[in-house]
């Protein structure tokens, strides 16, 4: 079985947004505007991409 990947990138910026919105884009390892990474699909990783949404991009 293979594992399933999103890539997520942070497209707005987090200047004036709630503090556990800006933990959350960090800890979804997210450091500037445009940056990119490959997450693992798991469900915690999407509770966290659906918290800061209006912040992404996601694509499979």
């Amino acid at each position: 079985m293979t594992e399933k990947f999103l890539k997520v990138t942070l497209v707005k910026s987090i200047i004036g947004t709630r503090e556990s919105h800006r933990a959350t884009v960090r800890g979804l390892g997210l450091r500037r505007l445009n940056h990119t990474v490959t997450l693992a699909d798991t469900p915690a990783i999407r509770g966290m991409i659906q918290k800061v949404a209006y912040l992404l991009k996601c694509e499979e």
